[in-house]
Formats: C-alpha cells, sequence, structure tokens
C-alpha cells in the first residue's frame, strides 16, 4: 500500500478571493473563470466560455495561473460547494469569479496538479466538506473551513503516475464531448436545411425550395410550407405519456435497476444514465411508464428542455416521452421540440416555479413532410444520432471507470507498475 502523507491544505495553498463584477461586465472583454465553468469541469477548458471586461489591475489580482485550484464558494447545497477544478496552463488576461475562491500553490514537488484535481473530486473530500460545513441559508467554504482541511497525499512520483492515467481518460471523455458537439451541430443543420429552409431533395435531386419547388400559405402555422406537407398536432401521429413517482413510503419499489429520471436530467443529451433507479414491482404500482431508448423527453418544469434517452427508463411527473413509431423517429420529433422550447417557455406558468401541461406538447403543430422525403433525411440523419448515443454510452463507461479506479488508486488498493 502506498505510503500517505498528512499536509495541512492551507500550508500548501494560498487562497484568495475572486473578482466581484458587474451586469455591464459581462459577456464582452477577457477570459472569465464562472461558478458554472467551475462545477462543470474537473479542468479548465482550453479557452475559457465566458468573458469579463476588466481592467490590466484586475487581471493581476485576480490572474489564473497553471497548477491554481479553483473552488466553488457558495452553494444553496453541500453537494455543490467546494467542488474543485485545476488550471492545466496559464490563461493571460483571465480573472475568476467571487463565487469561487482560488488556491495558488505556496510550493513545488509536493502536490501534483492533475492528481489534486481527481482528489477533490473523491467521495473522501467531499465527506470531508460535508463534515465540516454549517449549512445556514447558503452553503460557503471560507478561511476557517480551509484552515480545518488536511490533505493524505501519496509520494509525489505515486502523484504522477495516478494523475496522468486518470488525466487520460478525462481528456478522451472531452474529445468526446467535442465529437458529440460537432455531431449535433450537423444534424441541426440537416434538419434546418431540409425542414425549414425546405431545401430538401427534390424528385431530381435538386434543393426543394431554391430549385423553384412550389410552397403554399398553411393557417395553422402562419407561413409557407411545401405543396402536399400536411400539418398536424403531435398527440396525432405519436403516443405522448407523462412520467410518475412510485410511492416513496415503499422501499420495495426502489433501489432497483429500471432507470428513473427527474427534470434535472433531462439536461443530458443523450440521457445515458440516472441517479436513482426503480423496481418492476415500483414500475407496475406508479404511473411511471417505461419508455423505450430513443425516445424524445421534454423536461416540463423549472427550466424546458429536451432530449433523446440511449437507454430504456421511466421519468417523474414533471417529464413527457415523445415515442417513436415507425414513420416518426427521434431524429424528426427531437428536433421539432428544440424548436418549439422557446414557445414552451413563453407560455409556462407558475410563482415558484415555472411549467407547462402535458397538454402544451400534445397540442404542437407539427409540419409532416411526404414520407419519401421522411425516409431519405433517416438515412441521413439516424446515423448521427447512432453515433452520438454509442459516444455519450462510452462516456458513460469511462466516467464509472474513473470513479472505480479514483479511490482504489489513492488508497493503494490498486497502483500503476513503471
Amino acid at each position: 500500500m502506498s505510503k500517505l502523507t498528512k499536509y495541512k491544505f492551507s500550508d500548501l495553498y494560498e487562497m484568495s478571493s475572486g473578482i466581484s463584477s458587474t451586469k455591464e461586465q459581462a459577456g464582452h472583454g477577457s477570459p472569465f473563470v464562472s461558478f458554472s465553468t467551475v462545477f462543470n469541469n474537473y479542468f479548465l477548458p482550453d479557452v475559457l466560455p465566458e468573458l469579463m471586461n476588466t481592467t490590466e489591475k484586475e487581471q493581476d489580482i485576480f490572474s489564473v495561473k497553471k497548477d491554481d485550484i479553483f473552488i466553488t464558494r457558495t452553494s444553496e447545497t453541500v453537494d455543490a460547494l467546494a467542488m474543485g477544478c485545476v488550471a492545466t496552463k496559464d490563461y493571460p488576461k483571465a480573472t475568476f469569479s467571487g463565487f469561487v475562491k482560488r488556491l495558488r500553490p505556496k510550493t513545488s514537488g509536493i502536490v501534483y496538479s492533475k492528481y489534486i484535481a481527481f482528489f477533490l473530486r473523491s467521495r473522501y473530500f467531499r465527506k470531508v466538506i460535508d463534515c465540516n460545513t454549517i449549512m445556514t441559508l447558503r452553503a460557503s467554504f471560507n478561511e476557517d473551513i480551509f484552515s480545518f482541511l488536511y490533505l493524505y497525499l501519496p509520494e509525489y512520483e505515486e502523484q504522477v503516475r495516478i494523475g496522468d492515467l486518470l488525466y487520460k481518460i478525462e481528456n478522451k471523455m472531452r474529445l468526446n464531448c467535442k465529437i458529440n458537439d460537432n455531431l449535433q451541430q450537423q444534424a441541426m443543420l440537416l434538419f434546418d436545411y431540409w425542414f425549414t429552409q425546405f431545401d430538401f431533395p427534390d424528385s431530381n435531386e435538386n434543393p426543394y425550395h431554391s430549385s423553384g419547388g412550389k410552397l403554399v400559405w398553411n393557417n395553422q402555422l402562419k407561413k409557407n410550407i411545401p405543396l402536399g406537407w400536411e400539418v398536424k398536432p403531435l398527440s396525432s401521429i405519436c403516443e405522448i405519456c407523462l412520467g410518475g413517482t412510485p410511492s416513496t413510503t415503499m422501499s420495495e419499489y426502489w433501489n432497483g435497476s429500471i432507470a428513473w429520471l427527474n427534470s434535472g436530467e433531462v439536461a443530458q443529451f443523450p440521457v445515458v444514465s440516472s441517479e436513482k433507479k426503480i423496481t418492476q414491482l415500483g414500475m407496475e404500482n406508479s404511473p411511471a411508464k417505461l419508455m423505450n431508448k430513443n425516445t424524445t423527453i421534454v423536461s416540463i418544469t423549472g427550466n424546458i428542455r429536451a432530449s433523446i434517452l440511449a437507454i430504456d427508463a421511466c421519468a417523474n411527473q414533471s417529464v413527457v416521452g415523445i415515442l417513436e413509431t415507425e414513420t416518426f423517429k427521434s431524429p424528426f420529433i427531437y428536433q421539432n421540440m428544440l424548436r418549439l422550447l422557446n414557445y414552451y417557455t413563453s407560455i409556462s406558468t407558475g410563482n415558484c416555479q415555472k411549467h407547462i401541461s402535458k397538454g402544451a406538447i400534445e397540442e404542437s403543430l407539427v409540419c409532416i413532410p411526404d414520407s419519401s422525403t421522411l425516409k431519405k433525411y433517416y438515412t441521413l440523419a439516424e446515423p448521427l444520432y447512432k453515433q452520438m448515443h454509442e459516444i455519450a454510452l462510452e462516456n458513460q463507461h469511462l466516467t464509472s471507470l474513473r470513479d472505480w479506479l479514483l479511490p482504489m488508486l489513492m488508497n493503494g488498493q490498486a497502483t500503476i507498475s513503471e
């Protein structure tokens, strides 16, 4: 077993607060490390996704340098507190949010940055944060908590071996995400070209609209559509189901093998996993309905979003499923739902949490092409979605591997040979 040495966290790192910015500064200027970026990444992205208009003095005080750790400072829940994210390079002119803390190394040769990135996301460290956090209205990571924390670290060379291995897994997952983003953009462009611009291939394989294909006015959609196409409510072409929740007092309904989603998990694309699982008994004794993979799902509470299942799953009552048919498949249904999200948000109601009804989904009008055009579309679109699903499932397997390896390597139950 690897020898672990105990260090006081505050002896190894100096903690600094982030910049207090205004709305007017946001969205332009220099690179910016936000709460969201820190929370969602083990390592800062190569290109920071957000900008902040800052001065040279601010860029010097709130700088972002190689081996810096950024920690989420405040949250409504302990689970989102002190989530770590590490910089693997310098970010010239970048600054960081006041909602995160920066931990800058005081020493060298003791902590390997790629190792500590995973350590800070480990179950052990999460438990330490839980035990040291006092929850009032919001959880907060401050100097007092920082001063109480200790790190148990293997020798530096062992940290390098562990950190580099886990980092390779992380980089593979990042690459997969980039590939999927690119594939999704291709799928969106394809749908837009065929079903928004109406430049699908005509009988002579020429773009329909650009080649003079006839468009006719449709009163329901208030726009021109190709001659011969129809407009129907979604409920007339697909089965639409609302999720449900098994009784939480019946233990035999839970901790089974059937994935059970909440509305927040619809943010994944495609959906490959769920935090909770129910039993067959739980599904049979509740409104929960099994939705097969490739079902398009829409969260109807809070943030209204759409996704596709890459697994068979049930969902709670804040999620609506639109099941595939032989004619209307997920590449067509999903893209239509994406284009309706702004409309759904505009009609959502509720004081504490906005929501729409299942009926709003059912009544949605869909412009339906002729069957030959749909078949041609699927020959191009379905391989894109199949590849996206396979890549997302691979990332899920890599995540499971990383999370299994992490404690095994850190406590010496598994070792990396030279």
